[in-house]
C-alpha cells in the first residue's frame, strides 16, 4: 500500500504552498503549522514532509522552531528539508526533532558533504532530494536548473547506499494537473528496491491510485488537501 506523506511548506513560520516553486506565487493556508500537523495526526497520518522554504532561499536552516514545535507536540515522524548545507544545519534539524532530513541542492552541489552525512547517519535518516525540470536536477529552492541528468544522479547515490529518494517534478508541483507517473516508473525500472517518494502534481485520489498501481512506494501531497480536492476521510483506506 502506498504511504501518504502530507507536506507542510513554511515561509515566515506559516503554512504555504507555491506553484512550480515560484515564491511570487505563494498562498498562505494556515498561520499555524502545528494546527495543520495535528489535523493530519488526528486522522492517522504517521509521517510528515516539512519544508523550510525560507531556508531553501537563504541556504541555511531558518524555520527550525516550527520543526521543534511539531516534533514536541505531535508523534509524527518528520522528514525535514530546505536549505540544509552544513553539518551545523543538520545538527540543528536533528536536535529540533527531525527523524530524517532531505538533501537535494547539497547532493548536487557538494556531493562529498552529502555522502559524509549518509555515512555518518545512515540511509534511514538521510533522504536524497531529486527535484527535476525536464529531467535535469534543480537546486536552491528550484531557482536554478543544473546540467545534471536525473537518472545518473539517482544511480550514483543509490550505489553509495541511498535507499530513499524524494523526486519532485517541478513542472507539476502545485499545479494540480497530475503527477509524473511515467517518470517514476522509469526510475523504479532501474532501481526496483528504491523507496521512491513521488512529489508534485497530485490533484485527486485517482492520482494517488495511479501511483499505487505503478508500485510507487510513497507520495507527498499538499495543495490537493489544502484546496479540498482530497478529503481527509478519503485517505483513511491508505492509513490502516
Amino acid at each position: 500500500m502506498i504511504e501518504i506523506i502530507p507536506a507542510i511548506d513554511i515561509i515566515d513560520g506559516k503554512c504555504v504552498r507555491l506553484s512550480q516553486g515560484d515564491y511570487a506565487q505563494k498562498k498562505v493556508y494556515n498561520e499555524n503549522p502545528l494546527e495543520v500537523a495535528k489535523m493530519f495526526e488526528s486522522i492517522g497520518i504517521r509521517r510528515l514532509h516539512l519544508v523550510d522554504l525560507d531556508g531553501a532561499k537563504a541556504k541555511h536552516i531558518v524555520n527550525y522552531k516550527v520543526l521543534e514545535q511539531i516534533a514536541t507536540k505531535t508523534s509524527l515522524i518528520i522528514d525535514f528539508g530546505g536549505g540544509l548545507k552544513s553539518d551545523e544545519d543538520l545538527s540543528i534539524a536533528f536536535n529540533s526533532g527531525a527523524s530524517m532530513v532531505t538533501g537535494g541542492s547539497i547532493a548536487a552541489k557538494d556531493p562529498a558533504v552529502f555522502l559524509s552525512w549518509l555515512n555518518k547517519f545512515g540511509a534511514d535518516k538521510i533522504i536524497l532530494g531529486a527535484d527535476v525540470k525536464d529531467e535535469k536536477i534543480a537546486v536552491g529552492g528550484w531557482i536554478e536548473t543544473t546540467q545534471l541528468d536525473l537518472m545518473p544522479f539517482v544511480s550514483k547515490f543509490v550505489e553509495e547506499g541511498v535507499d530513499k529518494v524524494i523526486c519532485t517534478d517541478i513542472s507539476k508541483d502545485g499545479m494540480l494537473k497530475g503527477p509524473s507517473v511515467a517518470l517514476y516508473e522509469k526510475i523504479l525500472a532501474e532501481h526496483p528496491d528504491l523507496y521512491l517518494i513521488a512529489s508534485g502534481g497530485v490533484s485527486s485520489m485517482e492520482d494517488i491510485e495511479n501511483l499505487e498501481s505503478a508500485n510507487v512506494p510513497a507520495v507527498i501531497t499538499g495543495k490537493a488537501i489544502y484546496e479540498g480536492r482530497i478529503k481527509m476521510n478519503d485517505l483513511s483506506r491508505f492509513l490502516s
